[in-house]
């Protein structure tokens, strides 16, 4: 918010006027407010192994965080590089494989990587669109200097909240909106739909049906797969409800079964269809695979996606972009030491207490160690994982990552936070909702955002010019 000098920074100039206009209790009674908006809408998440936490309030912080038009342009023409490298790569990894040929992506990466599909080689999903939704993390470093912290290709959640967090803020405070021209981010179901339809099956006529498949009331992200079913105007189903009849899926309704021709799957790779995944498989459809390989169906994201999210993956996108696109990546990666290589692991090993180490297969927080501000034990316990096991992890730096204010009991202060940009993919082209869901360690010093972890979140506006 604030310049090194203590000035106010430009694109904040506008909400720090109006917040120093504002009495500090209004605006704790605005902040008791907002959590109870959130807890009566319902906008919770699950955490898995805690007895005592199986559903918890997800934190909302009344400080938004800001970024310039000009930032946001410079920000989108990364991004949209990077999805449009991603989609390639995994129509190459799924055809001919012209990367690897190449020498500049190890066949390893995939040939032992549970999340590549062999049910998926030699065909292209309708459209020719396998990342129909992607969410790229991003940190911020330096003034100017974006960094991609991680790609979410499989299954991106989040955006329920950067919708609510948008409504709970304008319904709070909405003479600031009116102060602030802060880009629109409401039509996101509108054009999340329309993106969706654009990639619906050759038949499906003018108003492609679209289902929204979700594992149920106990997956973690519940709340927003029933949110987003409603706000498109779409079916929430769960596999039950859905059959494949005369070679085509079918949903269950009141009045019978009816077509479905775009499924919008919140459903992993291994449940989705147990004749051809698991067996044991309650959560999918019987069959489904053999109607979306015979272009009967859409499914969004590809199955096979989950080989883009990988961290290993994540360490050669430099070269994946350069390779599809011919340009150099206007987004950098972060610095990663691949631990399957003997002399990075060396150099994780003997800096450990500096780096911050990952589970290639990681997600939500689980599974790293932040060496900082690990104790002498854990980093004893994580040396031995990564002798056993060196191509299980990736290491990085501890980055200098940028800080927001948040409203705390005392007044503002400093957060680190990172921000995940959605991006929709179709044969229409790449759309980027101006904003994102910005993450924020609501814990002094932590560099953990997320939400399973303490974690919490942002408005996140992107000013118009």
């Amino acid at each position: 918010m604030h310049e090194p000098d203590g000035t106010v920074r430009e694109a904040y100039r506008g909400y720090s006027e109006w917040l120093d206009g504002q009495d500090d209790g209004w605006m704790r009674r605005k902040a008791f407010e907002a959590e109870s908006f959130f807890r009566k809408t319902g906008i919770t998440f699950n955490v898995y192994g805690e007895d005592d936490a199986e559903e918890r309030l997800i934190p909302f912080d009344m400080v938004p965080r800001i970024i310039s038009g000009g930032e946001w342009r410079r920000l989108s023409r990364g991004i949209e590089q990077r999805v449009r490298a991603l989609n390639a790569f995994m129509h190459d990894l799924y055809h001919r494989q012209e990367i690897i040929r190449s020498g500049r992506l190890p066949e390893r990466l995939f040939r032992d990587n549970a999340a590549w599909l062999a049910e998926m080689v030699g065909f292209t999903p309708p459209g020719g669109v396998y990342t129909h939704i992607v969410g790229i993390d991003l940190v911020r470093t330096g003034p100017d200097d974006f960094m991609v912290l991680e790609d979410n290709a499989r299954t991106p959640s989040g955006v329920s909240y950067m919708l609510e967090n948008r409504e709970t803020m304008m319904n709070m405070f909405p003479e600031l909106f009116s102060k602030v021209k802060v880009s629109d981010v409401s039509d996101y179901p509108r054009r999340l739909a329309k993106s969706l339809a654009a990639c619906a099956p050759e038949g499906a006529g003018d108003k492609p049906s679209i289902a929204v498949l979700t594992p149920g009331i106990y997956n973690s992200a519940y709340y927003e797969h029933a949110f987003l079913a409603d706000q498109m105007g779409a079916e929430l189903v769960e596999g039950s409800d859905l059959r494949v009849i005369e070679g085509k899926v079918h949903m269950r309704t009141t009045v019978g079964f009816r077509p479905v021709d775009v499924i919008y799957r919140r459903v992993d790779d291994e449940y989705l269809d147990p004749l051809t995944f698991n067996r044991d498989s309650v959560l999918g459809i019987p069959g489904v695979m053999d109607v979306y390989r015979a272009g009967n169906v859409t499914i969004a994201n590809a199955p096979g996606t989950g080989v883009a999210d990988d961290k290993a993956i994540y360490s050669f996108m430099p070269e994946i972009v350069e390779f599809y696109t011919g340009e150099k990546p206007l987004l950098p990666n972060v610095d990663t030491f691949r631990c399957a290589d003997p002399d990075s692991l060396k150099y994780v090993l003997d800096n450990l207490a500096e780096l911050v180490v990952k589970e290639v297969h990681g997600s939500g927080g689980y599974g790293m160690l932040i060496g900082p501000t690990s104790s002498k034990k854990e980093l004893k316990e994580f040396r031995h994982k990564l002798e056993a096991n060196p191509e299980n992890y990736i290491a990085q730096p501890t980055l200098a990552l940028s800080t927001c204010p948040i409203f705390t009991k005392n007044g503002l202060a400093p957060r680190h936070v990172d921000l995940r940009p959605f991006v929709l993919c179709s044969p229409d082209g790449v759309d980027i909702t101006p904003g994102g869901l910005t993450r924020v360690a609501l814990k002094k010093g932590s560099l953990v955002v997320n939400s399973s972890q303490g974690g919490g979140t942002k408005d996140s506006w992107v000013l118009e010019d």
